[in-house]
C-alpha cells in the first residue's frame, strides 16, 4: 500500500480530520487521524493489519500487545496476519496493566502495536508493561507516525504512514489565539 493509497483510504472514510484538536498528549493540532473510522470497516482493518504485519514479521514476535482502546483492532489484525496471540493492556486507576488473565512469559517476543504514535507515550507505557511482565521486547509498530521521527521508543519501530501534522503547546497555539474552539477526540482524556 502506497502513501497516497493510505491517505486516500483515510480521506474516503472521513478519518483525516481538520480543525482544532486537543490530543491525548495535551498538545493542540490542526489535524487529527481518527483511525477508528478506517478500522470500523473489517476489510480495511484486515488490509492494514496485513500490511503492518509484513513490516514486523522479521522481528519474529510471538505476541502482539496493544494499548486499549486505540490499538485493539489494529493489534488484533496484525496478530492474525502473523499467526500469533493478540492481547491488550488497559488502565486501572490510571495505570496501564495486563488484566483479564492476559500474561506473557520470558520466552515471548512482544511487539507493541498502536493506531497512531504522536509523542510515543502510550507506546512506551505499553512496552514497559511487557518488560515488567518479563517478556522480550521485539519492537513496535503503528499505522500512523505523526511524531516527526521524534517518538524515541528505544526499540525497532515501523509505521505504514509518516505524516507531519503540526502540533502546538496549548499556551502558544495559534488556533487558540484565533479563538477557534478546541475538540478532544479519541478515547482518553488529554494529559
Amino acid at each position: 500500500m502506497t502513501r497516497d493509497e493510505l491517505l486516500d483510504l483515510y480521506r474516503r472514510s472521513g478519518a483525516l480530520l481538520e480543525g482544532h484538536f486537543r490530543l491525548t498528549s495535551g498538545l493542540h493540532s490542526s489535524g487529527y487521524m481518527q483511525c477508528a473510522l478506517v478500522l470500523q470497516d473489517p476489510a480495511s482493518a484486515e488490509v492494514l493489519g496485513r500490511e503492518l504485519a509484513g513490516h514486523l514479521r522479521a522481528l519474529q514476535p510471538t505476541v502482539v500487545l496493544s494499548p486499549a482502546l486505540g490499538g485493539l483492532i489494529i493489534g488484533h489484525e496484525v496478530a492474525r496476519a502473523l499467526g500469533v496471540r493478540a492481547i491488550f493492556a488497559e488502565r486501572q486507576d490510571g495505570q496501564l496493566m495486563l488484566r483479564r488473565g492476559f500474561a506473557v512469559s520470558p520466552s515471548d517476543r512482544v511487539v507493541v502495536v498502536e493506531d497512531v504514535v504522536t509523542t510515543g507515550k502510550s507506546t512506551r507505557e505499553t512496552l514497559d508493561v511487557a518488560q515488567a511482565a518479563g517478556a522480550q521486547i521485539a519492537g513496535a509498530g503503528s499505522i500512523v507516525d505523526r511524531s516527526g521521527g521524534n517518538s524515541n521508543l528505544g526499540v525497532p519501530y515501523t509505521s505504514l504512514l509518516q505524516i507531519d501534522l503540526p502540533t502546538y503547546q496549548p499556551e502558544s497555539c495559534p488556533l487558540c489565539a484565533a479563538g477557534r474552539p478546541v475538540v478532544k477526540p479519541g478515547s482518553r482524556p488529554a494529559a
